[in-house]
C-alpha cells in the first residue's frame, strides 16, 4: 500500500515513520526544502526517543521517502495524510490555511481515486471544507474524479510518540463511505494484533473527539492545580489528595499532578480552539475558559513564590533554571511555563542561567542573549540566589545536594513539579517551595 503525508512536523514525521515501519509505502512531503534535504541526509528536525533510528532505517529500506512536490507522487498513492500545522489565529480559532492549500493541490493534480485523511487536529466541519476545496478545483478542471475524505486525529504523547503509535490505545476514524473504511481497515490492519481496535465513527464526531480528550486533559490538570493552592492556604498536603482522589477508580491517577501548568503544542491550542468554535455557534464554555484562566495563573506560581522569598527585591540576582521543555524527552517549548516565567525574572532585573538536557538550542531561538546558557546543571546553579526546576527530567531527580548547595550564594530551591521531598530537602539547609503543601 502506498501513502503520502504532507507535513513533517512532529505528527507528520512520527505518522510516516511508523507505517513505513509496518510495511507501508510512505512518501513524506513538506514545502520546506532544507527539512527535506535534512530528511534525505539523515538529520532528524524535531527530538523524540526513537525516531531517529526508525527514520534512517526506513529511510535505508526505500520504504520511506521525502519530497517538496505532493504533486509528484500523488497519482502513485491510494491515501494523503494531511498532518500540517493548524497554528492559532488570534482569535484562538484554528488556523486551516494549511490544511485547505493540501485540499486544493489534491484537487488540482488527481488524476484517480484518492482517499484525503486529516490528521491535523481541526475543528468539527474541516472535512467538508476539505470536501469544497477538492471539488472547487476538480470543477474548474471540468473532470470527474471521485475522492473521499476522512478524519484520523492523532493521539501521540511527546516524548512517547513511537510507542503510542506502534501500540495504541484507540485508533479514532471518521468516514462517510465504504470506500473510505476499506482502505482505514487495511491501513490499519498490521496494528490490530495488539488487540486494540479501531473506532470508526461519522467524521463531525471523530474531530470533535480530540479536542474533547484534550480538554478533559488539561481540565484535570487545571483542577488539580487549583486544589493544590487551596491546599497551601488550608494547610492540607495536596500529593496525600491527590493518592486520595487518584484510587478511586471513577477517577483514576493520571494527569493529577499539581505543578505550574501545562504546555506543548496540544492542550493550549486545542482547548483555544473549542472554546472558540463554541462561540461561533453562540454557546459559552465555561468549564474551559477556567480550565484556561487556572493554567496561565498557575505559570506564574513560582515566579510569586520566589518574590515572597526576596520580598519583591529580585533585581540583580541570578536565578538558575533547570529545564525548559514544557515536558520531558522532548525539546518542544511551545507554551512552557519557562517562557512566562523567564520573562517574569528578566522583568524584574534578574541574571538568568537555564539548563536543559535537549531543549537549549530551541532556548537560544526563544530568548537570544538575554539569558545564559549553562553547559550542565552544575554550571547553572553556580553563585544563584534560587533554583527553579521547571521540567522533571530525569537527570534533575537525584543531583548532588551538596554541589549544589555549595555553589549557590543562597539555598533557595523551587521545585515547580513536586519532585523532591520536602523534609529531606529543608534538612539538607535549603529554603523549599513547592506546588500544593
Amino acid at each position: 500500500m502506498k501513502i503520502a503525508i504532507v507535513g513533517t512536523g512532529y505528527v507528520g514525521l512520527v505518522t510516516g515513520a511508523c507505517f513505513a515501519e509496518i510495511g507501508v509505502d510512505v512518501t513524506c512531503v513538506d514545502t520546506n526544502v532544507s527539512k527535506i534535504e535534512g530528511l534525505k541526509n539523515g538529520v532528524i528536525p524535531i527530538y523524540e526517543p526513537g525516531l531517529e533510528d526508525i527514520v534512517c532505517r526506513n529511510a535505508k529500506s526505500g520504504r520511506l521517502k521525502f519530497t517538496t512536490s505532493l504533486e509528484s507522487c500523488l497519482n502513485d498513492v491510494d491515501v494523503v495524510f494531511s498532518a500540517v500545522g493548524t497554528p492559532p489565529d488570534e482569535d484562538g480559532s484554528a488556523d486551516l490555511r494549511y490544511v485547505l492549500d493540501v485540499a486544493r493541490t489534491v484537487g488540482k493534480n488527481a488524476n484517480k481515486y484518492v482517499l484525503v485523511v486529516t490528521k491535523s487536529t481541526v475543528p468539527v466541519g474541516t472535512a467538508q471544507k476539505v470536501r469544497n476545496a477538492i471539488q472547487e478545483e476538480l470543477d474548474k478542471r471540468k473532470v470527474a474524479i471521485s475522492f473521499d475524505v476522512a478524519s484520523n486525529p492523532e493521539f501521540l504523547k511527546e516524548g512517547n510518540a513511537i510507542a503510542d503509535f506502534m501500540s495504541p490505545d484507540r485508533v479514532v476514524v471518521g468516514i462517510d463511505s465504504e470506500e473510505a473504511q476499506m482502505l482505514m481497515t487495511k491501513l490499519y490492519r498490521p496494528f490490530q494484533l495488539n488487540n486494540f481496535r479501531v473506532i470508526f465513527m461519522d467524521i463531525p464526531s471523530a474531530e470533535m473527539t480530540k479536542y474533547a480528550a484534550n480538554s478533559m486533559l488539561a481540565t484535570r490538570i487545571s483542577f488539580m492545580n487549583e486544589i493544590a493552592n487551596l491546599c497551601e492556604r488550608v494547610g492540607a498536603d495536596v500529593n496525600m489528595v491527590r493518592s486520595g482522589i487518584g484510587t478511586d477508580s471513577r477517577i483514576g491517577r493520571k494527569f493529577l499532578y499539581p505543578g505550574i501548568g501545562y504546555g506543548g503544542s496540544c492542550f493550549p491550542k486545542d482547548v483555544k480552539a473549542l472554546i472558540k468554535t463554541a462561540e461561533q455557534h453562540n454557546y459559552s464554555m465555561e468549564v474551559l475558559k477556567a480550565v484556561e484562566l487556572v493554567n496561565e495563573r498557575q505559570k506564574q506560581l513560582l515566579f510569586e513564590k520566589l518574590s515572597n522569598i526576596y520580598e519583591n527585591n529580585l533585581s540583580g540576582k541570578k536565578i538558575a533554571v533547570w529545564g525548559l521543555s514544557f515536558k520531558p524527552e522532548t525539546d518542544d517549548m511551545r507554551e512552557a511555563p519557562a517562557l512566562v516565567l523567564i520573562e517574569q525574572l528578566i522583568k524584574a532585573g534578574c541574571l538568568v542561567s537555564v539548563y536543559d538536557p535537549i531543549a537549549m538550542d530551541e532556548a537560544r531561538h526563544k530568548f537570544g542573549e538575554s539569558v545564559c546558557y549553562a553547559s550542565d546543571m552544575y554550571e547553572a546553579v553556580s553563585g544563584a540566589s534560587a533554583l527553579m526546576l521547571l521540567t522533571e527530567w530525569k537527570t534533575f531527580r537525584m543531583p548532588s545536594w551538596e554541589a549544589v548547595h555549595s555553589s549557590m550564594l543562597q539555598p533557595v530551591l523551587l521545585d515547580g513539579r513536586n519532585i523532591y521531598d520536602r523534609k529531606e530537602m529543608e534538612n539538607l539547609g535549603f529554603i523549599y517551595r513547592c506546588i500544593g503543601y
